[in-house]
């Protein structure tokens, strides 16, 4: 057992350090910082008591120094970082200072460019080596269990994956007329940015939202989704062995879109500071400041997600499709963990990254995606903590 030092105060935190609480056979003490106490307090006060420890502790994820020196009072075992991607560098840079393990769920990406890739925590990977330290990347849902899933499928349903479709479906009803279910400024930079896919050894770019199908999701029905860029594409590329096409698709009410498409033309989603009553200020942060906090919709939340990868290729010299999703029921994962779905199902795979890594399953010193460790203790542990997966092996497949 040992201590993991959660940084973050959101909905996903929450859900990690339930589940951190929930797996007292790993954890025996966590310690939940981010720059707002009173929320870190709020969520230990919503724990309870228990044989795992709760403490909280205020600090300012932009700022090394402040971190390595909580890192060095804590001294724990791992750093679980569900902040905002912003800081995803100031943080990996802490863990290598204070010589401590790291997993995070989304890849670093600029303040002022709406851009998110790789390179820049893959630039750690030697350094992470030769500390002898694991920096686990992208260990949410997607990226995260779509990385394992394929790790899944590529070590036991496939001699060759040729295609890999990633499906997102949220069919919850939050009651509001506009809002985001998680981060709004890192959704609406994510969903207006150019979409992009893999087929052939290379990325091919799109307009954002130009890319339409449909698709009739097990347990939702018949939704439409759009093609986007995201960044487990990437590494999928390189850690499937052959894999000739990869696309990300993501539901979106005709709603949402509507509303997506009026703040865009009114300049709200810009991420270009302008001037405001002599204050300096950026549309889009100040758009988040007058949403709805996503985590507050878990008590208004009614439905289910979907998410899976769809996988063509071959086995035994034979054509094969495989289907591996999760559904989850917003409702129930507030009955739980007082959270809706899409914190859950981000939350419970980064606690079950850092349970890996820490019980040394995962442990493999650089900086490292899911899918280069083996799938099958994941896979083993998304039921046991409340992420079940189910399999088709003659699903609809995409063109």
């Amino acid at each position: 057992m040992g201590k993991a030092l959660i940084i973050g105060a959101g909905g996903v935190a929450g859900v990690v350090a339930f589940k951190c609480c929930q797996n007292s056979e790993v954890f025996d003490e966590i310690c939940i910082a981010s720059r707002t106490l009173s929320k870190c307090d709020a969520l230990k006060a919503r724990l309870g008591g228990g044989p795992v420890g709760v403490a909280t502790a205020r600090v300012d994820a932009d700022k090394t120094d402040e971190l390595v020196a909580l890192i060095k009072r804590f001294r724990p075992a791992i750093v679980i970082n569900v902040a905002l991607p912003y800081q995803d560098l100031s943080i990996m840079d802490a863990c290598l200072a204070a010589g401590v393990d790291y997993v995070d769920t989304a890849n670093y990406e600029p303040p002022d460019t709406a851009k998110f890739e790789y390179s820049w925590q893959w630039a750690y990977r030697e350094r992470f080596e030769a500390a002898g330290l694991t920096a686990l990347l992208g260990c949410g849902f997607d990226p995260g269990v779509t990385g394992v899933f394929s790790a899944h499928a590529q070590k036991h349903h496939f001699d060759e994956i040729r295609s890999i479709d990633i499906l997102d479906a949220n069919a919850g009803d939050h009651g509001y007329p506009f809002a985001t279910n998680f981060n709004p400024e890192i959704n609406i930079r994510e969903v207006t940015a150019k979409g992009s896919y893999f087929e052939d050894g290379r990325f091919v770019e799109t307009e954002p939202l130009s890319v339409r199908r449909s698709y009739n999701f097990p347990q939702i029905g018949e939704k439409d989704i759009y093609l986007l860029h995201h960044e487990e594409m990437e590494s999928l590329a390189i850690n499937i062995k052959g894999v000739r096409r990869i696309r990300f698709w993501m539901t979106f009410s005709q709603n949402y879109l509507n509303h997506l498409k009026v703040l865009e033309n009114v300049g709200m989603t810009s991420i270009r500071p302008i001037v405001y009553e002599g204050r300096e200020i950026v549309p889009l942060q100040f758009l988040k400041a007058v949403l709805p906090d996503p985590a507050s919709l878990g008590p208004r939340t009614k439905g289910k997600t979907n998410i899976g990868c769809i996988f063509q290729g071959a086995k035994g010299g034979r054509p094969k499709s495989y289907y591996v999703y999760n559904v989850c029921d917003h409702e129930e994962c507030y009955r739980e963990a007082g959270s809706q779905a899409i914190s859950y199902t981000t939350g419970v795979p980064a606690m079950i990254g850092a349970a890996m890594v820490m019980t040394g399953k995962w442990k493999r010193a650089g900086a490292r995606n899911v899918e280069e460790f083996d799938p099958d203790p994941f896979m083993e542990a998304l039921g046991a903590f409340g992420l079940p997966w189910q399999e088709s092996f003659s699903p609809d497949t995409l063109d």
